[in-house]
């Protein structure tokens, strides 16, 4: 197979490859909200806002958007802007985020979790918005069901609309996009539900944050749609702590400010006025390690740090969990170009529904080169890959985040996922791997085979390929223990119901809430970044309505 394989990697490198370049930052792409938008250097040491948001990520930035229609509005993000750092505007974004070295300030920020899985933070102004793969659909029925949240549901379909108008793009199918949504179905997912922004049982062709010309288009466009003068946003902002007073209610402090350092290292305290609020939506990670470093969660672990306690909740910084990704990547036996996902399939029904999904990407590769055979400068080799992977959604295992630093909020906390600790899960996802190898034995999947090459015909696997017995449950348990990774949509850390009421406020304090991927239980629907967009126009427009209704 090594033979064969060096065959096709030289017939490879001798046809001529076309050249991959990342776009260009477009004109089309609105960058009006920059004139609300400073390094955290240039602003005063002490200042006072209606309503202060950490974090200006996926669900900060039209929440800080709706805010700013009738009040001021802090953002303060620890990233810098989309402008510094423009290679995120391309489609091919999320692979080249992940390839580049973590210096600090980079757009993803790296971590390990204690089981050892390589995960990655968003650090630039609309947060993971910016370094995912643009995946664009909405959540479950389920997933509102079992929030706790008393849904407005008129207007949380008006909250999708105001961000799918803006922001949210069909077009048309790749070729390996192509490829799946026919094996989906020739395996059995089905129904065949067209485009769709539903979360529907079947396989879809759903929206995505990249336009047909390639372009990025993340949440922080949905600053646009707000009051700028009301505006200002603040990058390389480091919040390191919530300032709580006393209130009226003796029973309850209540948040009144942040103490965040700038680039330069200088401590900066801003206010809110009267009826103001301090709004977390530093995500899954984030928003947690800042409760913690403030003194609101489980007693013993904060008076091990020696941090004051303002409010004791042993449920801060637990029940986050992960989706657990496992899956395969299948060498193309001709030249692919880039997608990012387009189609999906959903497997199951409420509460135990699984999804398939995949991506192409271009892997550059490296092998020993023959005597004598190539001059002495080559190009790099190019492989064309197409991947398939498998998502649990709504994972029955979850873990905890503990702080590793009681001063340092650059420190990432501690955290496990606690992958397959439930048996549940792991039989779930033997059943998404077998549902990936039916899928390999369809006409669609045919055309990524090699023919008529010696010792390589079939599949050829970059990476683990799926147990050949797989009517053996442990071979296939093994083969997802053992390739287990992210998908990136962590969640949990501040649930509903047992950190935050079910306005998204911080119980036992006042002025106070959460608002982002932190809050739930399961992530929603095949991706959550659409309704993390939802929820902050959403909560946006419920503050709006009390302060309305409080003159």
């Amino acid at each position: 197979m090594a033979a064969a394989l060096l065959l096709f990697l030289l017939s490879y490198i001798l046809h001529p490859q076309l050249e991959v370049l990342a776009l260009a930052t477009s004109s089309d792409l609105d960058f009006s909200y920059m004139k609300s938008v400073h390094n955290a250097t240039d602003l005063p040491l002490e200042d006072v806002y209606d309503y202060i948001i950490v974090g200006g990520g996926t669900a900060g930035c039209p929440l800080a958007a709706t805010l700013s229609e009738k009040y001021s509005v802090l953002v303060l993000e620890r990233g810098s802007t989309p402008a510094a750092y423009p290679q995120v505007l391309a489609s091919n974004s999320m692979l080249n985020n992940l390839l580049q070295e973590d210096n600090g300030k980079t757009p993803a920020q790296r971590f390990v979790s204690e089981e050892g899985v390589k995960v990655v933070r968003g650090r630039i102004l609309g947060g993971t918005s910016m370094i995912n793969g643009g995946f664009f659909s909405r959540a479950d029925d389920q997933f509102y069901n079992e929030s706790g949240v008393d849904w407005d549901k008129d207007m949380v379909e008006k909250a999708y609309q105001w961000v799918e108008d803006t922001i949210v793009f069909s077009y048309n199918l790749s070729t390996f996009q192509s490829i799946l949504r026919k094996g989906l179905l020739q395996a059995g997912v089905g129904p065949d539900n067209g485009f769709t922004l539903q979360h529907l049982v079947g396989t879809k062709t759903s929206g995505s944050t990249f336009d047909d010309q390639g372009r990025r288009h993340g949440a922080v466009q949905l600053l646009n749609k707000g009051v700028l003068k009301n505006l200002r946003v603040a990058v390389e902002a480091y919040v390191e702590k919530i300032i709580f007073s006393s209130s009226n209610n003796a029973s309850r402090l209540s948040a009144t400010g942040v103490i965040y350092k700038d680039s330069k290292g200088r401590t900066h305290r801003a206010f809110v006025k009267d009826k103001g609020e301090v709004i977390l939506s530093a995500g899954a990670i984030g928003s947690p390690q800042l409760l913690l470093l403030s003194g609101v969660g489980p007693v013993p672990h904060l008076s091990s740090l020696h941090i004051p306690v303002v409010y004791s909740n042993p449920d801060v910084g637990n029940f986050i969990a992960d989706n657990p990704r496992n899956g395969i990547n299948i060498v193309a036996p001709y030249a692919l170009d880039g997608s990012n996902p387009q189609v999906v399939g959903v497997v199951g029904g409420a509460g135990d529904f699984n999804v398939i999904e995949g991506f192409s990407y271009i892997s550059p590769f490296s092998f020993p080169q023959p005597f004598g055979m190539f001059p002495n400068s080559t190009s790099p080799l190019q492989l064309s890959v197409a991947a398939i992977v498998h998502k649990i959604s709504g994972p029955q295992s979850t873990g905890s985040l503990r702080l590793l630093s009681s001063a340092e909020v650059k420190v990432s906390p501690a955290v496990r996922f606690n992958y397959f600790s439930e048996p549940v899960d792991l039989a779930r996802c033997v059943r998404g791997m077998r549902k990936i190898g039916d899928m390999l034995k369809t006409d669609s999947f045919e055309e990524l085979k090699f023919e008529k090459l010696e010792g390589a015909e079939g599949f050829t696997f970059l990476g683990p390929s799926l147990p050949k017995n797989q009517s053996d449950d442990a071979s296939i348990e093994t083969f997802c223990r053992s390739t287990v990774t992210t998908f990136w949509h962590y969640h949990g850390g501040c649930l509903l119901g047992k950190v935050l009421d079910g306005d998204y406020r911080v119980k036992g304090t006042n002025s106070l809430r959460v608002v982002d991927g932190s809050t739930f239980k399961a992530s929603p629907g095949t991706n959550p970044q659409a309704t993390l967009m939802m929820i902050g126009r959403y909560i946006g427009l419920k503050i709006l309505q009390e302060r309305r209704a409080a003159k």
